[in-house]
């Protein structure tokens, strides 16, 4: 039997606390930020995902843990000591008159006003135990860049590991420099970063993308015998109700269809074969912009019915039915209890989900 492939991921793993524009009063908390979405989907998709972590049993960590092993991630890395309350971020989803539905994000407690937790980094003395433990890799993923994450990859690349980049921004010229000459494959928003700069011509990295939006993207490779800017338009969202996650959905296809045999595999992918990934992780996006929340999909569709529907798809088929949960091939999403704020006061402070 083929060994499934594995990832490691080290980055943003927080608790989204998502309150729906169709009900109101719905608010639900599940695991997110893009090093948790990414991982989930991929072990949603087949393969053995392991988050490196700080998580330390407060409630909202028990929350992001639970999801977490519900769509099989494992969570043996996801305990690294000295642990750190659980980052929390607050979405809200709003409904507008033409049909599209905005977000935005928020970073303090409705109650208190206090800031929420926030991304802190893995120590970098606690690298030699997790590298012990991180067998035999395929992909190795990082979101964000820390002397910890950049030593976890080179170990990762040494292994055959490939390994995945995907900064939000250039917060240390420094590290960032090294994360670009580590990596093999990297990929950014072009409303967070115009370009990674001269350090990208200096660095080894094989697969360079730039996602814009409702534009698509663009990409180069030096895989490729002219390594030119190529462009591929957006998949059309059969529905457009919440775009939250949708670069996370589109790496995590990215991965399915190049990092299953690691860097070997990276380097024995032709032109055509790295489009095609990149049109899968595309269509992923497209996919889950039907449902609320950075992962809404995984909790209303069954699993089959998400194969079959990525499938037409990536055939042409733009038309989907939307099933609603109560419906035959779904699963129905409960309604999640309040996670406290942990920088409230002493006093009982009201639940964030009924904020």
């Amino acid at each position: 039997m083929a060994r499934r492939p594995s990832v490691y991921g080290i980055g943003f793993l927080a608790l989204d606390v998502v309150r729906s524009a169709l009900r109101k009063t719905s608010v639900n908390a599940y695991a997110g930020g893009t090093c948790g979405n990414v991982l989930a989907v991929l072990a949603y998709l087949g393969w053995g995902a392991y988050p490196i972590a700080r998580l330390n049993g407060d409630p909202a960590s028990e929350r992001v843990k639970t999801d977490l092993r519900n769509v099989g991630v494992m969570l043996e890395l996801a305990e690294c000591a000295p642990t750190v309350s659980t980052p929390v971020v607050l979405q809200i989803i709003r409904r507008s008159a033409n049909g599209i539905s905005p977000h935005r994000f928020e970073w303090a407690c409705p109650e208190c006003g206090n800031a929420l937790p926030r991304f802190k980094p893995v120590p970098a003395r606690a690298v030699p135990k997790i590298a012990a433990r991180m067998i035999d890799p395929s992909v190795f993923f990082i979101d964000r860049i820390s002397r910890s994450s950049l030593e976890l990859a080179k170990i990762a690349r040494e292994r055959g590991a490939l390994v995945y980049l995907e900064p939000s921004e250039i917060a240390d010229p420094r590290l960032f420099g090294e994360a670009l000459r580590v990596a093999h494959v990297v990929k950014y928003s072009n409303d967070r970063l115009r370009s990674l700069g001269h350090d990208a011509r200096m660095s080894g990295i094989l697969l360079e993308i730039q996602t814009l939006g409702s534009q698509g993207l663009v990409y180069r490779s030096r895989l490729a015998r002219n390594p030119a800017w190529v462009h591929l338009p957006a998949v059309p969202a059969p529905i457009l109700r919440d775009a939250c996650g949708a670069g996370d959905w589109c790496s995590a296809g990215v991965i399915a269809r190049l990092g299953s045999a690691g860097l070997d595999g990276l380097y024995g992918a032709e032109q055509g074969d790295v489009a095609d990934a990149l049109r899968y992780g595309q269509t992923l996006a497209a996919w889950n912009c039907r449902f609320e929340g950075a992962r809404g999909g995984m909790y209303r569709v069954k699993r089959s019915i998400f194969v079959r529907q990525v499938r037409a798809m990536l055939g042409g088929v733009t038309a989907l039915r939307v099933r609603v949960s109560g419906e035959s091939g779904t699963v129905r999403t409960s309604l999640v209890p309040g996670v406290a704020c942990p920088a409230c006061p002493s006093r009982p402070p009201r639940a964030l989900t009924n904020a």
